[in-house]
């Protein structure tokens, strides 16, 4: 990082969008101040000056300059310093790690949340709906030790909600919709993922994770969208 450079994070520990972005910066050997945002319900000044359009973390400040939303956060990063490529160079395997990313952002994450949040009709529903997702996931993996190849990249580090929090939800919860029968593939690369000492490195303390997830599961469904943002 060049002399007189100041990176900050607006994040908090237990969120995997945030913990997407320390996983970037730390690939990339960015020194970084981490701003804990403790009550994300109470919009604070602070997001209202930075992200005032969504009001939510992460935000990446480059020398005082804003940058939202996770995943242009990443690309961001990928772009500005050196060290591991997080995106491929190839563009057409560039353009697939975006759409992959992506599709875990907007259809898998919000389904195989409310898959362990919702009960009765909309929770079958939400259980369906996830399981055909994973399928897509199944079939990508297939073959390789990580969505990026043989090293970690976009859709690996997007993906970490599913190849972490979701573990510890199942368990809390009690059933088994991401497991090693249906889906072999997936989780030999979660396995993989939570082994890797670059990616421990970089989770949360599961006890502590646990405690969090289970203040976040038993509140009262409110019939809103829910989401893993915990």
């Amino acid at each position: 990082m060049a002399e007189g450079e100041e990176v900050k994070l607006i994040g908090s520990w237990g969120s995997p969008f945030s913990i997407r972005v320390e996983m970037a910066l730390n690939l990339k050997g960015v020194k970084y101040e981490f701003i804990e945002l403790e009550d994300r319900k109470n919009k604070s000044p602070l997001l209202q000056k930075y992200n005032p359009v969504h009001k939510k973390i992460p935000v990446l400040l480059h020398n005082d300059k804003p940058i939202a939303e996770s995943l242009i956060i990443i690309e961001y990063i990928d772009e500005t310093w050196e060290g591991p490529s997080i995106l491929p160079k190839d563009p057409y395997e560039r353009s697939m790690a975006r759409f992959w990313a992506k599709f875990v952002d907007e259809k898998c994450l919000t389904a195989m949340w409310e898959a362990c949040s919702k009960t009765g009709e909309e929770g079958d529903k939400a259980i369906e709906e996830a399981a055909q997702l994973l399928k897509f996931l199944e079939e990508e993996i297939k073959g390789k030790r990580f969505f990026g190849g043989e090293n970690i990249g976009l859709v690996d580090i997007s993906a970490n909600f599913i190849g972490y929090w979701f573990g510890i939800i199942q368990e809390l919860v009690g059933f088994e919709l991401l497991t090693k029968e249906k889906y072999p593939n997936l989780c030999e690369w979660i396995d993989g993922y939570i082994n890797d000492n670059f990616i421990k490195e970089n989770l949360p303390p599961k006890d502590k994770m646990t405690e969090a997830l289970i203040k976040a599961l038993v509140k009262p469904n409110t019939g809103s969208k829910s989401s893993p943002n915990v």
